[in-house]
């Protein structure tokens, strides 16, 4: 027995040199693997966003993916597990934004070519101390596959999609109302802003002979029509088109009456002025009646001259001072001064989105979703857990067009033209045109980027090479989708759209999506709170694997995992059970071998090895069915308190005072036992696990990460 045994397991002396042995094999490669099953099975990594640290969510990723391929890799199937890197647009921006605020330094300031070169060095320092961090968590991806998304091949995906969106008349650029944030200075699509509920007043103004109601008085400069239901019995004797003069906020308007049933009679007087460059609902209502639109807050949240006195400033100054005008005006008939409602805010920085009117690139989503739709309801795509299906669903049925513009830097540029006079876009991936092809004139280039969703929607194909890549017709679609459940709609179900939409088939099989990581107190993460756990500060204390125990035992899917320094700590200790259980095993055995084809077994051994293939195939088929909590709960129980606690106490009973054929059948149970929970508990905590494999008495022994699955 080698020496080491001796003294406790030492994780921080381990855990580099076998993760450096792992990468020189070369088996994180399935080409250097042999298929013994003639089956592949692929897994994509979440593109992590190279714009900082991991974090505990980022490690339990790289514990479930990880445990998911090195169990299909010891069940002898060609595995590959592709990592990725993500540019992160605009998350990357606001990182950079921040950094840039410390230097006393703006992003408005800065030339945008600058910028870009800027964030993309920022970029590149990250992901190699990104792919150092992913490393520790033990994750056997192969790395000479890695993929940015900034990649040339990536990109030139990215704009053949475009493309084809555009030539299939599922691209389109309008002026649209836009979610803009006056802070970022950029737009957002619907998945990315955030309602937030609010108390604040409610003024009901007069409004000639009607009474409106409004939370955003601020708004109101440019309204000139009036707008009631069709069938409202109490305003049956306004027609449409009527027009009357009024007094308003600065003086007298002429408003005309509209009749659109989309008023809804039971809120507020059933009556509302509308203002269609800064609200959705109002927009349609213009849209419908082809009426004027003009806008009153520009881009950085401030009134523009229609506002006459109040020009320039910003809306949270303005409104008190309206109001105050229109009550010395006699207009304000009354005040609810506890309004709950919700706003839209940006969910990064927390802003109020103020919808703006702007010329944006958009996808139609509706026959891309129906496609996805079928899919699922066929079964083609399973989800774990299943309420996630249901969640999907809905959200495909009512899914609006996707803006898919970012008026930032930092990210991938739309490759498009515009016209400088009748402002169509032009799809233009060889940068050649130079004249408008509807009005003759001159086109100048599109400087905003593509939504990073867009380009990581596509991430399942373009990682493989689509069309013609060997990646691509080994491994696509792939088996397991595993992510975070807050991004299915972000992410997971675009994915499903345009990997069917592109390549014909589904982009993977399962859909995994694990819940939050939270901390002992089951409170989420926030630097604000100062609860965020860094897992390189639990894997350097406890060692890796305890860290990955701590993250899957008690994980069921979708429910968000409350993670203790304590739990981590019971780990630590599991690991250290399990060299205890090997050293007394290789002592106890002496220089007894391993005998593969070994059959004379005792009774009692016959039967302790009956209970141990049972509760091998219980484990394995949870783990066929991804319970992976499940499996990892039961190997724990196994070999601390059915093999050490049981086994081991009543094997010195055995070895002492047992007939020689009962010893050497003990002795060959011991080792084929401490072997098939090495082998098993390996995609659980892979580095103890081969540390101690290393010594096992097994002639023509492999690396654990490839020897054969125990059942």
């Amino acid at each position: 027995m080698n020496d080491k045994f001796l003294k406790p397991y030492n994780a921080k002396e381990t855990e580099a040199s076998i993760y450096k042995m792992w990468e020189e094999s070369g088996f994180f490669n399935p080409d250097n693997c042999e298929n013994k099953r003639g089956e592949v099975f692929s897994i994509l990594m979440p593109p992590t966003n190279a714009n900082g640290s991991l974090h505990a969510g980022h490690g339990l990723v790289m514990t479930i993916q990880d445990i998911m391929i090195r169990y299909k890799r010891l069940r002898g199937y060609k595995t590959l597990w592709l990592p990725g890197l993500d540019h992160a647009g605009f998350e990357t921006q606001v990182v950079y934004e921040k950094k840039l605020e410390k230097e006393g330094r703006s992003r408005f300031e800065i030339e945008p070519k600058v910028l870009y070169e800027e964030i993309m060095k920022f970029t590149l320092e990250n992901s190699q101390n990104i792919k150092s961090q992913v490393k520790s968590i033990g994750a056997s991806c192969d790395w000479s596959r890695i993929k940015f998304t900034l990649d040339d091949d990536i990109v030139k995906t990215v704009y053949q999609t475009f493309k084809k969106l555009s030539e299939d008349d599922l691209l389109y650029r309008g002026k649209r109302i836009v979610s803009w944030c006056p802070k970022h200075q950029t737009s957002f699509s619907d998945l990315e802003i955030k309602d937030e509920e609010k108390i604040e007043p409610f003024y009901y103004l007069k409004y000639g002979p009607f009474v409106i109601s409004t939370s955003r008085p601020e708004t109101k400069f440019g309204d000139k029509y009036v707008v009631m239901h069709p069938e409202d019995k109490r305003y049956e004797a306004y027609k449409h088109g009527d027009k009357f003069e009024l007094e308003w906020i600065n003086g007298k308007i002429t408003a005309t009456v509209i009749k659109d049933s989309a008023i809804d009679m039971a809120f507020g007087t059933g009556v509302m002025t509308i203002t269609p460059w800064h609200d959705p609902v109002d927009f349609d209502i213009a849209e419908r009646h082809k009426l004027e639109k003009e806008q009153i807050i520009d881009e950085r949240g401030k009134l523009l001259p229609v506002a006459g006195e109040f020009a320039g400033t910003s809306i949270s100054k303005a409104r008190p001072l309206i109001i105050e005008k229109l009550r010395a005006k006699g207009l304000v008939e009354k005040v609810d001064e506890a309004y709950k409602h919700n706003i839209k805010t940006c969910y990064k920085c927390g802003t109020t989105i103020e919808p703006q009117i702007k010329s944006q690139w958009f996808v139609r989503m509706k026959p891309l979703a129906e496609k996805a739709l079928e899919k699922i309801k066929s079964g083609e795509i399973k989800y774990i857990p299943d309420q996630y299906e249901k969640i999907s669903t809905h959200w495909l049925n009512n899914i609006i067009d996707w803006n898919i513009s970012r008026q930032i830097v930092w990210g991938i540029p739309i490759p498009a033209k515009l016209c400088n006079k009748c402002d169509i876009g032009i799809v233009d991936l060889e940068d050649k045109e130079i004249k408008c092809s509807k009005c003759g004139g001159d086109l100048i280039k599109d400087i905003d980027t593509f939504d990073t969703w867009f380009s990581s929607s596509q991430w399942p194909y373009a990682t493989m090479g689509y069309p013609d890549g060997k990646d691509f017709k080994d491994y696509y679609p792939t088996d397991v989708m595993e992510t975070s459940g807050d991004i299915i709609f972000f992410w997971v179900s675009r994915m499903i759209m345009l990997g069917l939409y592109v390549t014909g088939n589904i982009p993977f099989k399962t859909v995994y999506l694990h819940g939050l990581v939270l901390d002992a107190k089951g409170k989420k993460m926030s630097k604000s709170k100062g609860n965020v756990i860094n897992p390189l500060d639990l894997t350097d204390k406890y060692g890796t694997d305890a860290f990955r125990m701590g993250l899957i035992v008690g994980n069921t899917p979708g429910t968000s995992l409350a993670l203790s320094e304590d739990k981590i700590r019971a780990y630590k200790n599991f690991a250290n059970k399990l060299w205890n259980i090997t050293r007394f095993v290789l002592t106890s055995v002496g220089e007894e071998r391993l005998e593969k084809d070994f059959s004379n077994y005792s009774d009692t051994d016959n039967k302790l090895i009956a209970e141990r293939e049972l509760i091998l195939k219980d484990v394995t088929s949870d783990l066929e069915s991804l319970r992976l909590y499940l499996a990892a709960e039961k190997l724990y129980h196994y070999a601390w308190h059915s093999f050490a606690d049981f086994i081991l106490e009543e094997s010195k009973i055995i070895l002492q005072k047992g007939s020689i054929e009962e010893v050497k059948s003990r002795k060959q149970f011991l080792l084929h036992t401490l072997s098939k929970i090495l082998i098993s508990l390996h995609p659980f905590i892979p580095f103890v696990t081969e540390e101690i494999w290393k010594d096992m008495p097994i002639d023509d022994k492999k690396m654990l990460i490839i020897e054969d699955w125990p059942v």
